[in-house]
């Protein structure tokens, strides 16, 4: 008798970042009781996904190596931007449970599948934004204001751009996927700094974060954290709506002017709370799955 598997594939990776990774052990988190094998396209990170809570974890390189781990008529869980519509077709067809994760608002829900989506509403779609749990409560805030540019910087744009925090003098997140001689530069030019591994030690610590992590975001407000959001050229815009909504400010092409604004005037601004939502993620992917 087949034996039908669930996995769950993020796309991740030193130059694309962590946050879908973040998200996943969000969501997976939820999901804590079922048999979930999660799949990335960078090896690094699965090495280290039991830190994240995450029990079973493999990295496939590439989106079109799913097949070689899974089998016709498993589930899966999808959260990537690399697949065509046709590929998305087609994977639609090989599994008898597709769950997409979608971030953008002119998204359209296709038949045989299931969405997950910030923006989007009706049948067959959760509305929602995935936050791990350990993010909501109320934190000391011990740390004024962070900066963390996000897990990947190939080009070492931070270097680049020192100017335009250096002033505020920030603590600095590390991120995941930086050189080893860069995180001795970046230590050095910011002696107070969180490691990668203290990421939810600075979520739940800093009043004031400035990012341009997405994940980060939500989690910072989760939190009760006044996150600022700086939108990098090389990320997507997809957020910027949703961050308008919740009161998030943006930052775009490193307006240190701008961003001196708003961290002058942090305190009197209104952030909209961010949902606590992990059994509605879970209930909606169980009853999607029938797991």
């Amino acid at each position: 008798m087949f034996d039908k598997k669930t996995y769950y594939y993020v796309h991740t990776g030193h130059r694309i970042g962590l946050d879908r990774f973040r998200r996943a052990a969000a969501i997976l988190n939820t999901l804590e009781d079922e048999d979930i094998t999660l799949l990335t396209s960078d090896y690094r990170i699965a090495q280290i996904a039991r830190d994240f809570g995450i029990q079973k974890s493999v990295g496939i390189d590439v989106v079109r190596n799913i097949p070689q781990i899974s089998h016709n008529g498993d589930n899966l869980i999808f959260d990537s931007e690399e697949a065509n519509p046709l590929m998305l077709e087609d994977m639609r067809d090989y599994f008898s449970g597709f769950v997409r994760i979608s971030d953008d608002k002119n998204d359209v829900k296709a038949a045989k599948e299931f969405l997950v989506s910030p923006y989007l509403q009706g049948e067959g779609i959760c509305t929602c934004i995935p936050v791990d749990e350990r993010y909501f409560g109320n934190f000391e805030k011990s740390v004024e204001l962070t900066y963390f540019f996000g897990d990947d910087d190939y080009e070492k744009d931070l270097e680049k751009h020192f100017d335009f925090i250096e002033e505020l003098n920030p603590n600095l997140q590390l991120g995941f996927y930086y050189f080893l001689d860069y995180e001795d530069i970046l230590k050095e030019k910011f002696v107070n700094h969180f490691e990668f591994e203290e990421y939810e030690a600075m979520i739940k610590s800093t009043k004031t974060l400035i990012t341009a992590s997405p994940q980060a975001v939500f989690d910072s407000l989760a939190g009760g954290g006044k996150p600022v959001y700086f939108q990098r050229e090389d990320y997507t815009k997809d957020f910027v709506p949703l961050f308008e909504n919740l009161g998030v400010p943006i930052v775009n092409n490193y307006d240190k002017n701008h961003l001196f604004e708003i961290i002058e005037t942090i305190k009197n601004r209104k952030y909209e709370k961010i949902e606590r939502n992990s059994n509605k993620i879970a209930n909606f992917i169980k009853d999607s799955l029938n797991l």
